[in-house]
């Protein structure tokens, strides 16, 4: 891990190697950096799947190539043959627990005994290489995610909702992240172990993210490669949606004063609508509505006043997070 120097030079020459698709020697020489390091023994790939043959051999065939020899397979019940596939391959498969990525993540998390697990989707949309990156990052954060760097193999709706609600995260938790949603994250195994996150399916990305950076918000990013997937895609376009209404909940539970006063700022709006209406009636036809003009501006004050204030409550948590992050600072220098 403390390698970086070796490593970084290391990465250029893998990069130069996939641009002359020479990729068995690329990996042939990742593997060689991984023995030397001894990463082999701090991380687990955890992959939860749902009928993803056409991927999970070709991601765990690269994952042992690279010399990472503990994979755990979570699959949903799969009725096409993936969990047979990963046996063969010679991956730990685990029949998850409920229905769901969040409950097959959840799920794997009990039976992982390293000090790191990079999670990653079995569709064959990541590269597992990109997993060094995320690891000499680790010393300093307790969650790396891999940012998808090639967008085109992302539907343009997709990346659109994927950047609303990283935007919306970022807002609602303080952080500058440019891609919540990743399905490729690296994971400090006792930060996140044993913790029952309250989402459901696919929200489990922003529920990993928002509890971590709610505690330490030590969250890091390196760029990764993002290809086609393999098979036929399970997020929909309700997913999005549910997704970022998932967010706007977590929000309410690790910061519930501002998601109040975010709502209490809504009533601007009839506010100022009713105020206008007051306005041109009287300024048109010289008729006064003093009980409408009431109830207007009592809206605009309480709209107003619970924006200001939530303005307020989102610095005072950001101030919070800073506090945390230099207290944590301090503990690790001690």
């Amino acid at each position: 891990m403390g390698d970086q120097p070796f490593v970084m030079l290391s990465l250029t020459f893998v990069q130069f190697w996939s641009l002359l698709n020479l990729k068995k020697k690329a990996y042939k020489f990742i593997s060689k950096i991984i023995n030397r390091m001894g990463l082999e023994e701090v991380v687990t790939f955890l992959i939860p799947t749902l009928n993803e043959r056409d991927g999970i051999g070709l991601v765990i065939d690269e994952i042992k190539s690279l010399g990472f020899n503990k994979i755990i397979v979570v699959d949903g019940n799969s009725t096409d043959g993936t969990a047979e596939i990963a046996k063969e391959k010679g991956a730990k498969v685990i029949y998850q627990q409920g229905k769901g990525k969040a409950l097959a993540i959840m799920t794997g998390l009990k039976h992982v005994d390293t000090p790191y697990v990079a999670v990653i989707d079995g569709d064959y949309t990541y590269n597992p290489a990109d997993v060094i990156k995320a690891l000499k990052m680790m010393e300093d954060y307790d969650e790396v995610i891999v940012v998808r760097g090639n967008r085109k193999n992302i539907p343009l709706l997709n990346r659109f909702g994927n950047w609303v609600i990283t935007k919306m995260f970022n807002l609602l938790f303080g952080t500058r992240l440019k891609d919540v949603l990743s399905g490729f994250y690296v994971l400090r195994t006792n930060e996140v172990k044993g913790v029952n996150f309250e989402a459901k399916g696919f929200s489990i990305e922003v529920a990993i993210s928002a509890y971590l950076a709610s505690q330490s918000k030590r969250i890091g990013e390196v760029i990764g490669d993002y290809r086609a997937r393999k098979g036929e895609s399970k997020l929909k376009k309700i997913h999005g949606l549910k997704i970022l209404f998932d967010t706007i909940l977590l929000a309410a539970k690790f910061n519930p004063v501002f998601l109040i006063f975010v709502v209490g700022s809504v009533l601007l709006l009839p506010g100022i609508a009713i105020l206008s209406y007051v306005a041109l009636d009287y300024l048109a036809y010289q008729i006064f509505h003093f009980v409408l003009a009431f109830i207007g501006f009592s809206l605009f004050n309480v709209g107003l006043i619970s924006l200001l204030l939530s303005v307020l409550a989102l610095y005072l948590k950001r101030m919070e997070y800073r506090l945390n992050e230099k207290i944590e600072g301090l503990k690790r220098d001690v």
